[in-house]
């Protein structure tokens, strides 16, 4: 048995900020993704991930007691193959900020949802809305808190732009030019982050109001320039305001920062070669930039492995 793929996501703008509901864009990155699975003879990682699906199991059902008119799913189907040694299989890396749990999520709902909301039908905001309030349900038993958007993302394989908490649809984003200098990268931090300590962190930073404030003023205010500027192709104005977040996170979310990244992204502000951002929760796991010149970043950044995800 072999389920359809699911691909990974980046959030390349939004990260914390919608939470307190800045704009924000994510794309389906398909360099990584996953499936469903069974194997004859599995190996110590499929038992491994057969083992994590059996207690996804469990809170599903306790899930749709709590919300029966939610969501519910086809559970004696899904025992059936759990029991019978399904599992996830993934190339996603986990606490990386691309969406692992993401695509497990999206995978569970496509093939067990009953009366599933599904990709061929007219999306509107209302069925945008509800799936995601879905997949936020099913994907808290990962993180905790989650905003659903990474399922979305996942499940419909198309851009998304959050306009508002309420107000979320899918997009199109300027197609990309194979042959030109400009670029997004994802930088490998070579540790993992959790995203449970790192929200719970920023939760903790929200209760001083000058860090409300900062969140405000200058962060939000910089995050919605750059998806305006990124959906509507507008590069120039977009690399100005990038400039501005990146300082902004440097100076206010410096604990999300892998401490040896600390000085290579002053250095990228400074030297307007580069410039970084957190992709996803932060604290590890990929760590994305953007440049006007791939060939500049990639020599300032040569002792490090970059992954180019979208061309300008």
């Amino acid at each position: 048995m072999k389920g359809p793929l699911f691909y990974s996501k980046i959030l390349l703008f939004g990260e914390y900020g919608i939470i307190k509901d800045s704009k924000g864009l994510s794309i389906p990155y398909n360099f990584f993704k996953g499936a469903l699975k069974t194997d004859e003879n599995p190996s110590k990682i499929a038992i491994e991930s057969n083992g994590h699906l059996r207690k996804f199991v469990n809170y599903l059902e306790d899930l749709h007691h709590k919300y029966p008119k939610m969501v519910s799913f086809n559970f004696e189907s899904l025992r059936n193959d759990v029991d019978g040694g399904m599992y996830f299989d993934s190339s996603i890396p986990q606490g990386y900020g691309v969406g692992s749990s993401g695509a497990l999520v999206a995978a569970i709902y496509d093939k067990y949802a009953e009366d599933k909301i599904t990709i061929l039908e007219n999306l509107t905001r209302e069925k945008l809305l509800k799936l995601k309030l879905i997949f936020g349900k099913m994907e808290s038993f990962f993180h905790g808190k989650s905003s659903g958007l990474d399922p979305l993302n996942s499940y419909l394989s198309l851009p998304i732009l959050i306009n508002s908490k309420d107000n979320i649809e899918s997009t199109s984003i300027p197609s990309q030019n194979s042959e030109g200098k400009g670029a997004v990268f994802l930088l490998d931090s070579g540790s993992t982050g959790e995203t449970a300590p790192m929200v719970q962190l920023f939760m903790e930073k929200m209760k001083h109001e000058g860090f409300r404030n900062m969140l405000k003023n200058q962060f939000i205010k910089h995050t919605d320039a750059c998806v305006e500027d990124f959906v509507n192709g507008n590069v120039k104005s977009l690399f100005g305001n990038l400039k501005q977040l990146s300082h902004v996170v440097l100076d206010n979310f410096k604990p999300m920062i892998p401490v040896k990244f600390h000085q290579l992204w002053k250095q990228g502000i400074e030297s307007n070669d580069y410039y970084l951002k957190l992709c996803g929760s932060g604290g590890g796991g990929y760590i994305l930039g953007f440049t006007e010149d791939i060939d500049k970043a990639k020599k300032a950044l040569k002792d490090y492995n970059l992954e180019v995800v979208y061309n300008f």
